[in-house]
């Protein structure tokens, strides 16, 4: 699990703009880096929304937002079409900056045990550190969250 200024796992991912993005990338920036379960689903749409509309804000506070899930590229495209989605989102499909950033989880549906995203968010800092590590965090929440200490 990674704390308050733990320096946060540098990483490489190709993004929905077919371009390979790291972390390392962004220094001097903060980093919104939030990870979700997955593309076109209720929660992970209506966190997606929630950061698209705060996307002004946080520029203005010199942030940057980047969602991570292990959907492919083709699926990245069609949830950034479906929602006019204006930040970054990069594919994990082998789930290494997933695990690195301790997000894989287990979860029960219907009685049946599996390995999948939690929901967490991370701030990062501009100099590469772990400003926010909020695990298991709801989705219309968790937005929210991260507007009131980048405001601060």
């Amino acid at each position: 699990m990674l704390n308050i200024n733990d320096l946060a796992p540098d990483f490489t991912l190709q993004g929905s703009d077919l371009k390979e993005h790291s972390l390392q990338e962004f220094r001097g920036k903060k980093v919104v880096l939030y990870f979700y379960p997955k593309d076109n689903t209720s929660g992970c749409s209506k966190e997606a929304v929630m950061f698209n509309e705060l996307k002004d804000q946080f520029e203005k506070e010199n942030a940057v937002i980047i969602g991570v899930s292990k959907d492919s590229l083709a699926s990245h495209k069609k949830f950034i079409d479906n929602y006019s989605l204006s930040f970054l989102l990069l594919s994990d499909p082998e789930q290494e900056v997933i695990k690195a950033y301790d997000v894989l989880r287990e979860k029960s549906m219907y009685g049946r045990k599996y390995l999948g995203v939690l929901r967490s968010t991370f701030v990062i800092s501009e100099e590469g550190k772990i400003l926010l590590a909020d695990y298991g965090c709801k989705a219309t929440e968790s937005p929210k969250t991260v507007c009131r200490l980048l405001l601060k």
